[in-house]
């Protein structure tokens, strides 16, 4: 998802700086004007790597005094997304993911512009066999072509914003 949006963002003439989380990122999203941030749902919250990104640079923002009381609005927005596997409640479980993703970019002042989720297929092998029996059905190969066009649609109309 991340790579199509990335591409989508060229294509349309966009400047794109992908960063790709790990455990020594160090971004400072103030420095741009619209961000994409997305992550897998990890038992329904993002990855680790992007729990600590946020955590770090919240705590960051904060001492300098950049989350303020009523988080007022700054000229900045933010989509936020996920691709989950919902095995067991479908989306409600990958909803806490995004809100957690959000409420950063909220306390500084973005505009939420939209929040996107996506099925996508368990990818490690010992739990593989979830991808098939959930509430979702199969999801196999998910995110697929439909998948990777309708976020290609969303970008798209996100930027006519």
């Amino acid at each position: 998802m991340a790579e199509r949006i990335d591409r989508t963002l060229r294509d349309l003439g966009h400047e794109v700086d992908s960063v790709k989380v790990g455990k020594e990122t160090e971004v400072d999203v103030l420095a741009y004007d619209r961000v994409f941030v997305g992550s897998g749902v990890y038992a329904w919250l993002p990855g680790k790597p992007m729990q600590s990104l946020l955590e770090g640079l919240r705590d960051g923002y904060a001492k300098k005094g950049l989350i303020r009381p009523g988080s007022p609005r700054i000229d900045k927005q933010a989509v936020i997304y996920c691709t989950y596997g919902g095995v067991h409640t479908g989306v409600n479980e990958a909803i806490p993911a995004v809100k957690f993703m959000g409420q950063l970019f909220d306390h500084l002042g973005f505009e939420i512009l939209d929040e996107w989720y996506f099925v996508g297929e368990y990818v490690p092998e010992k739990i593989q066999e979830m991808s098939r029996t959930g509430r979702l059905g199969d999801i196999t190969g998910r995110p697929n072509d439909v998948d990777l066009h309708e976020v290609e649609q969303k970008v798209r109309g996100i930027m006519r914003v």
